[in-house]
């Protein structure tokens, strides 16, 4: 199984620019995008399906222009937007499709870098989903079912995460509160890192986002922001982990991973 997960930073944008040509070239058997920045009366037929046989659904903000997130997959799986918290759900932050024995979510974490109102907006966000991670974990351990949440949490984990993490201590995305809440994640409630699992000391070839201020992309002072995060038994399924950056679609770049599924 292939998962492909790219923060678009606007969906027709970034077809413009061959993402979609690229996505479908890929034999991805799910594609997860985040910031579509569009409503489902913007998306044309070209945005509807993958030209593999990948169908789309799309979760958009009420806001036209902000947010939303997209899951392209096979026509066989229930998909359901939003994890029940009118605010988040107002901004297209989730869509999930659940197979038997399988659920993919694609997910926007808010952004705090706008202004301190953001902030407290990304923090109550951590709060209500911290919880529904912790369900699912619940779920996993009950009934055996895997969860792989996969988009752009808008947190670099650790001083691996980011190239400039000295200057950036006190920034949204890599203050200690947001760091604590992944290291929760990973090391209370189990949930499992699968780039980093894969790729334990990788640093710049792990970025995923860079500014678009001066040349950050072009001397990859990046950000590792976007992550594949499972349950412990697909985790322990992944075969490889990378970022492609062959070809620019949004200041993210995708990443890729293989799961050898039985």
């Amino acid at each position: 199984m292939r998962v492909i997960s790219l923060n678009a930073n606007g969906i027709r944008s970034a077809t413009n620019k061959g993402a979609l040509d690229w996505l479908s070239s890929q034999e991805a058997d799910v594609v997860c995008l985040q910031e579509l920045k569009a409503q489902i009366v913007d998306l044309q037929p070209q945005h509807q399906a993958l030209d593999c046989g990948l169908l789309g659904h799309f979760a958009c903000a009420q806001k036209k222009g902000y947010s939303g997130v997209g899951l392209y997959c096979r026509p066989d799986a229930p998909v359901a937007a939003g994890f029940g918290v009118a605010e988040f759900d107002a901004e297209g932050r989730l869509i999930k499709a659940d197979w038997p024995g399988l659920s993919v979510v694609s997910l926007y974490a808010p952004s705090g870098s706008a202004s301190d109102e953001r902030q407290a907006s990304k923090y109550r966000f951590m709060s209500a989903f911290g919880p529904v991670m912790a369900s699912w974990m619940a779920d996993h351990r009950a009934t055996g079912r895997e969860y792989l949440v996969c988009g752009d949490w808008n947190i670099a984990h650790t001083e691996q995460d980011l190239k400039n993490w000295k200057g950036n201590l006190r920034q949204s995305g890599f203050l200690p509160e947001e760091r604590a809440w992944l290291t929760d994640l990973f090391d209370k409630v189990g949930w499992v890192d699968v780039y980093r699992h894969l790729n334990p000391t990788a640093t710049g070839d792990g970025y995923t986002w860079w500014s678009q201020r001066g040349q950050a992309r072009a001397n990859n002072v990046g950000w590792r922001i976007d992550y594949q995060i499972a349950t412990p038994g697909l985790a322990r399924r992944a075969r490889s982990a990378w970022v492609y950056t062959s070809q620019r679609f949004s200041d993210h770049a995708p990443l890729v991973v293989d799961y050898d599924l039985p």
